[in-house]
């Protein structure tokens, strides 16, 4: 038997199969190597990630007083309800309102009201000092630029705001400090 040649090796399928599966291989990661960077450029930046998740002392909050903090550049009302804001909340008929939701499905604790500070028509910002229309006073927030009210749960009672204010995401990590996003 001779030594194999030349023109014996390039016509075995074996070896030719190998070669190809290696050069696919061998380009995939390649091309995997030059488009990574682009993907991973995608992801949020370090500063904003930050932002993701803001802790809340809620400890120095009195009852009947509301804070505002930021997260995720979006002010945060949060509201150290009173029991007569939480029956109020909680004795609505929620079928009658422009965007029903009870009470009950809006907060975790009913003395702790946490929505988003933003009016839900153009983005204005709502007055949270109990303000608005003498007549249909809900003891909520008052958005003055197109005139929407919201009750003691955030809920839109008057005016061109389609929705409730919003819930974020939220967790209590003990009686004293609550984690937003």
């Amino acid at each position: 038997m001779s030594p194999p040649t030349a023109d014996d090796t390039v016509d075995d399928p074996v070896r030719r199969d190998f070669l190809y599966i290696a050069t696919g291989a061998l380009g995939a990661t390649a091309v995997a190597a030059v488009v990574w960077p682009f993907i991973d450029s995608l992801n949020p930046a370090a500063d904003v990630s930050a932002l993701a998740e803001v802790e809340i002392d809620i400890s120095d909050i009195e009852v009947g007083e509301r804070v505002t903090v930021m997260w995720q550049s979006k002010p945060v009302f949060i509201d150290h309800r009173t029991p007569d804001q939480i029956d109020a909340a909680r004795l609505e008929d929620v079928d009658s309102l422009p965007d029903p939701q009870s009470d009950e499905v809006r907060v975790q604790r009913p003395e702790w009201l946490i929505v988003v500070g933003v009016c839900t028509h153009l983005g204005c910002i709502p007055l949270g000092q109990r303000q608005g229309d003498p007549l249909g006073n809900w003891g909520g927030w008052f958005c003055p630029c197109h005139g929407s009210h919201y009750d003691t749960s955030g809920r839109i009672r008057r005016g061109p705001a389609p929705t409730n204010l919003i819930v974020p995401p939220y967790t209590f990590q003990s009686d004293t400090t609550v984690i937003i996003g």
